[in-house]
């Protein structure tokens, strides 16, 4: 079974994305990166610039499901919520490429990646560069996240879903 997963660390300054194809038991890198929206500008001005680059690359790489962190709320509410707006807009730019869209815990990435949910960011980038067998580490950090993204879903594909975090949006 082919697919083609795009994965989404959602930002309102910066959205990582990482693209992996998964063959049988194969994952690769197709691309990955970060989308980037000016810091100065409104929210309103920087959710549309992410939404049309997500919209672009959704159709340039014609992924066949789409994974999405979710928010992870602590301490600082008016972040998360900036966040969940980002994400809403990543949600609507997959609905507008005919996709699914599955959402996951951080947690829960961490967990399917590293097989610990409580590792920590260099443990989850050491572990994305590793099964997708690279010479580094993908680069800007929201881009490995996005990729850590990519293969818990995939491997939430192969046990078959419903035994996971991840919900369709």
């Amino acid at each position: 079974m082919k697919v083609r997963v795009l994965g989404i660390d959602p930002g309102t300054v910066l959205m990582g994305y990482g693209v992996v194809d998964a063959d049988d038991g194969d994952v690769s890198l197709v691309c990955c990166g970060a989308l980037s929206a000016a810091r100065g500008e409104p929210l309103s001005v920087r959710l549309f610039a992410l939404y049309r680059e997500l919209a672009d690359l959704i159709a340039r790489y014609q992924p066949t499901e789409a994974a999405i962190e979710e928010p992870f709320v602590a301490k600082n509410v008016r972040a998360a919520m900036a966040v969940g707006q980002a994400t809403g807009v990543a949600l609507a730019a997959i609905a507008e490429g005919g996709i699914p869209a599955y959402c996951y815990a951080p947690t829960y990435i961490k967990q399917a990646v590293t097989s610990y949910g409580r590792s920590d960011k260099g443990q989850v980038q050491e572990m994305v560069r590793l099964q997708l067998r690279l010479p580094t580490v993908p680069q800007p950090e929201d881009a490995a996240d996005a990729c850590a993204v990519a293969i818990c879903h995939i491997q939430e594909m192969r046990l078959g879903r419903g035994l996971g975090g991840g919900r369709e949006r």
